[in-house]
């Protein structure tokens, strides 16, 4: 079989529509990060950024990164951490990562995806066992299939389910030779919602696995203090290892890892992604530190935050659309129909000047897909009030799309 014939075998639905490019995908952007933003030269409601607390455009994060660019060029330092790639920098913001987490200490990841994939690599072995969410983010999901030992999927949110696996894996478990470990995020980021994270440590204590946590969507957003999900749960000291990306909370690249000390100084020697690429820039790391300072001093762009969520939830709730069980700012709007009747949907939004993007399956269930928006503490009310007036004429073109049918009992 040739190359052209394997991909031509392994195309997705996506694939369809590569003629649309600039339309429905890959649409060029111009101008700053905002609650409003310039893409083919015309400004939209842009509802498909992680950009909760507003940091990825703060002043003091972006003067920050330049002055590092400036006087050292923007990827300084060119090297891994291990050898000439280390510097007290990378040192201040891990100290003031694992301050603010109340954790022992904190390990900076040159690029989020690559940083989880590899911390699960180097912490499990053909001896361990590893059971995941199946609704883990892809970067986790991509870590356990670099694990060559037994690996069981739970089903999404299920601590039933979870036990039972456990139970499972344990015939052929050896706890002599390996360890079992439990993935999950902290909030899931296509349909917004929360890891029962107190259930699940319930049966921690019950069977003595070992808890990692991605946190990148729930860092910010949960807790009284914005530590998360494990904050919001009160189970800090039960999470083992808490991972985070930085594009997120920080709108940054990179991310980072924290848990005990002689953990995280164990994965200094054998993350992978680490040790055989570059350090993660200065520029990126002044950019944190800054935009971390903001998170601690500035708590009202969490409340901010919550209230415009609040806003647009309540907004389409009263048009009868369908936005899931979501907690959190993540509010996935779902199309019943196919992909091609969402991104219909999708276009006509587009249309009326407001922007997101559509998921479809895998990721959804089949016959349906979703359009996801993520609040953030940048959108104004008048923001909120033009896209709910869009979704409302976008619904008397499309009502059997938009309807919420678990609501009316159809």
């Amino acid at each position: 079989m040739h190359l052209s014939q394997k991909l031509e075998r392994r195309a997705t639905i996506w694939q369809n529509y590569s003629s649309f490019r600039g339309q429905l995908h890959h649409t060029e952007l111009k101008g700053p990060v905002g609650s409003r933003m310039y893409f083919q030269d015309r400004e939209y409601i842009i509802w498909c950024i992680n950009n909760y607390l507003g940091l990825m455009g703060h002043p003091e994060g972006i003067k920050a990164a330049a002055e590092v660019a400036q006087e050292y060029g923007a990827s300084y330092p060119h090297s891994v951490r291990l050898t000439a790639g280390h510097t007290a920098q990378h040192d201040h913001l891990e100290e003031q990562l694992s301050d603010f987490l109340q954790k022992e200490d904190t390990m900076l990841l040159n690029v989020g995806f690559q940083g989880v994939m590899s911390v699960i690599d180097a912490l499990t072995d053909r001896h361990d066992t590893i059971l995941y969410d199946r609704n883990v983010h892809a970067c986790l999901i991509d870590g356990v299939r670099l694990h060559n030992g037994r690996k069981f999927a739970f089903q999404h949110n299920s601590v039933v389910h979870l036990e039972q696996q456990i139970k499972r894996a344990l015939k052929t478990h050896n706890p002599n030779e390996g360890m079992m470990i439990v993935l999950v995020d902290g909030l899931y980021s296509m349909h917004g919602g929360l890891a029962p994270l107190d259930e699940i440590v319930a049966l921690k204590k019950k069977y003595g696995f070992a808890l990692l946590v991605d946190d990148s969507h729930g860092l910010g957003v949960f807790g009284n203090n914005g530590r998360g999900a494990p904050e919001y749960f009160g189970v800090e000291d039960e999470v083992d290892i808490y991972i985070c990306s930085f594009t997120k909370i920080f709108g940054n690249i990179g991310g980072f890892v924290s848990g005990k000390k002689e953990h995280i100084e164990y994965l200094r020697f054998t993350v992978r992604s680490q040790i055989f690429s570059r350090t993660l820039p200065l520029s990126m790391v002044a950019a944190v530190t800054k935009n971390l300072e903001v998170l601690r001093k500035e708590p009202e762009r969490r409340y901010t935050l919550w209230r415009n969520t609040k806003l647009l939830q309540e907004g389409l709730r009263d048009l009868d659309i369908n936005f899931g069980d979501t907690v959190s700012p993540i509010t996935p709007v779902r199309i019943y129909g196919s992909l091609h009747d969402g991104l219909e949907v999708l276009s006509e939004l587009r249309k009326l000047g407001v922007f997101s993007y559509v998921v479809g399956y895998p990721v959804v269930e089949k016959g349906s897909c979703l359009i996801r928006m993520v609040v953030t503490q940048d959108h104004s009310q008048e923001d909120i009030w033009e896209t709910l007036d869009a979704f409302k004429k976008v619904k008397s073109q499309f009502p059997k799309r938009l309807t919420n049918f678990a609501f009316v009992g159809i």
